[in-house]
């Protein structure tokens, strides 16, 4: 029952809690880089190849890049963990985070879907909105709850200015 055994459902049920996290996102993205290329060489359904594709997935994995870059030097300055749910200490509200709350994941969503047009397997294609899927449900659904309860109206008034992906 409950009331019998507060303490110890007190990190199931607290949004303030530090959830166990043992796959971060990086790994995620490992994950799935590994699956795009063992769909291309296995399951690839389609195949389409050419120059231009290959030009839009390099210009996708560079502009990923440069969000993963760039959103991870802006929480260094802030001096807040890139560890979802560690050490939260500043709302970053500046740079990329004017335009996505999420440049990060943003940033990995597009190498994968960069990785994916480059091989030319339409399979690969899958792995993109999946790792997106992922991510909102373990990562971005929790942390804008944990960031509601840290920063409040702040953090309701910048997520009334910027959206969650684009």
């Amino acid at each position: 029952m409950l009331s019998q055994r507060p303490d110890l459902l007190r990190p199931l049920l607290s949004p303030m809690s530090k959830p166990r996290r043992l796959i971060y996102p990086p790994i995620w993205l490992v994950f799935g880089l590994v699956t795009i290329f063992l769909l291309d060489e296995y399951a690839a359904l389609v195949r389409f190849t050419g120059a231009s594709g290959w030009a839009v997935g390099a210009l996708a994995i560079l502009v990923g890049l440069i969000l993963l870059i760039n959103a991870g030097g802006l929480f260094k300055q802030a001096g807040t963990d890139l560890v979802p749910f560690q050490d939260v200490t500043a709302l970053v509200t500046e740079g990329v985070y004017r335009y996505t709350r999420n440049p990060m994941y943003l940033g990995m969503a597009l190498v994968l879907l960069g990785t994916a047009l480059t091989v030319g397997a339409l399979s690969a294609l899958f792995v993109p909105p999946l790792f997106m899927l992922i991510i909102q449900l373990r990562f971005v659904g929790p942390e804008e709850v944990m960031m509601k309860e840290i920063f409040g109206a702040d953090y309701d008034a910048y997520c009334q200015r910027v959206r969650r992906w684009l």
